[in-house]
């Protein structure tokens, strides 16, 4: 069949469930993916043809996205920051707010080493600790940009650590995985002049906001908080690092969108100061950081 052809009914059959540039994108990322044919490529090819295996490939995908399956799933894999990751049904999907967690992460250690600059550079001995690593996109994408930074991660899934363990070697950088439920932990390991968690804190009664591919697909336990706990995660994890942060260390967090307010007063009752909200591209306050000193 040709690819022009099959690319008609593909189109046809997700039109109802998606909007079409979500079916356009899906359609050449499967491309991309399965015949390691660019768009460009594909342009100057008008009457490529599949073969049998091709076909079904493209065949199990789109069975895949009627079942509204993200296409991060069906590919097994994701971009972060720049980096390649691999995800799967362990693991939650990578979002965009977490980049800009990341990023504000790498601009603060950049400007105290500016600021630093006549001593030696922070980031040649900065150690840093992830919580809830997931993919491990975050720990992973620090150790990329920090390279002289020593980054340990933790996560109470063993199926999520080999993924991340997996994302680590394929992104050719060290991190220290620990398999470790955080609501049990007594202690951290050891002193960290960085600190940050993107902990599960959607509320019960906020699934009927989300989308179904997530609730289907994604993993509750990364997820999900009960309604009248939902910063049990935040309150563990800031109660451990206060006895684990280093003199100047900091503390981020990405936060639910609704409860900035309530981020800050447990912060302060534990005893943090400069406490800052951030808000994300879309103006809403998706992440914070604290701290002990000015």
């Amino acid at each position: 069949m040709k690819l022009k052809t099959y690319k008609t009914e593909f189109y046809e059959q997700l039109f109802p469930l998606f909007p079409e540039m979500e079916v356009e994108s899906f359609f050449y990322l499967l491309t991309e993916s399965y015949l390691e044919k660019t768009r460009i490529q594909l342009a100057l090819e008008p009457d490529f043809e599949l073969n049998s295996t091709q076909l079904q490939q493209f065949e199990k995908a789109l069975q895949r996205l009627l079942q509204q399956e993200p296409i991060q799933y069906i590919l097994g894999d994701t971009e972060f920051f720049g980096y390649p990751f691999q995800v799967n049904q362990h693991t939650l999907i990578p979002r965009p707010e977490t980049e800009e967690l990341v990023a504000w992460i790498i601009e603060d250690v950049k400007n105290k080493n500016q600021e630093n600059s006549q001593h030696k550079p922070l980031n040649s001995n900065i150690t840093i600790l992830d919580i809830g690593t997931g993919s491990g996109c975050i720990p992973i994408s620090l150790a990329k940009e920090l390279p002289q930074a020593k980054v340990s991660s933790i996560d109470v899934s063993e199926e999520a650590l080999q993924v991340a363990r997996r994302n680590s070697t394929l992104n050719k950088v060290a991190v220290n995985f620990i398999q470790q439920d955080i609501l049990k932990a007594e202690c951290l390991p050891e002193k960290y002049d960085v600190i940050v968690s993107n902990p599960p804190y959607v509320r019960e009664l906020e699934k009927e906001q989300m989308h179904q591919n997530v609730l289907d697909f994604e993993p509750e336990l990364a997820l999900f908080v009960e309604n009248d706990d939902p910063l049990i995660f935040y309150r563990k994890i800031a109660k451990l690092a206060k006895n684990a942060l280093t003199e100047n260390g900091k503390l981020y967090f990405e936060i639910n969108e609704y409860l900035p307010e309530e981020m800050v007063s447990l912060l302060e009752e534990i005893g943090y100061q400069n406490i800052e909200l951030k808000k994300d591209i879309f103006g809403k306050f998706r992440m914070c950081k604290a701290s002990f000193r000015a």
